[in-house]
């Protein structure tokens, strides 16, 4: 029965491990705010990209202007849109800060003279997977803090075990 106890803490203690990572990249609840002015450019045409809550360099990437770094301390970088970018179609620009991330939507204006602008179409996309595997940018303190609340979880979920069982000694 005892060992019942300790390996579901045991498991307990693992779960809580391995999903500590996954609420790091949540960036939106750490106030990580980000935004493209305007929304809609013609293709060459100039963006202002705004982020706030980060403090470090955040670089911002898309697949319709050069990447652009917005330097800490500061909150807005522009970018120029690449002159062959597809009228009526839409841009999914990321913004990186550390191990989070955030996106914003960019179209870009035009079409088909005399006829209706085409409406871009979201695709699904899949999970946004992260760092890969590796650490993420978490510093020892952090990997500390969270060994020592596994471990203190274990630990606790021993001690009270064995001081049911009267196996305590004391």
């Amino acid at each position: 029965m005892r060992a019942i106890r300790v390996a579901s803490a045991a498991l307990l203690g693992c779960a809580l491990a391995l999903t500590a990572p996954a609420a790091q990249a949540s960036a939106e609840r750490q106030g990580f705010r980000v935004s493209v002015l305007p929304e809609i450019v013609a293709p060459g045409g100039q963006v202002t990209l705004r982020a706030t809550g980060c403090d470090q360099d955040v670089l911002v990437t898309s697949g319709v202007f050069d990447d652009v770094t917005i330097r800490k301390g500061r909150s807005r970088a522009v970018a120029y849109v690449d002159w062959d970018a597809k009228p009526g179609a839409l841009y999914e620009v990321t913004f990186h800060c550390g191990t989070f991330w955030q996106n914003a939507d960019l179209t870009i204006a035009g079409g088909r003279p005399g006829g209706p602008t085409p409406v871009p179409v979201r695709p699904s996309r899949g999970a946004h997977a992260g760092e890969g595997g590796s650490l993420a940018g978490f510093d020892l303190q952090e990997i500390g803090l969270g060994a020592a609340l596994v471990a203190g979880s274990v630990g606790a979920a021993y001690r009270l075990s064995r001081r049911r069982t009267g196996e305590d000694g004391g």
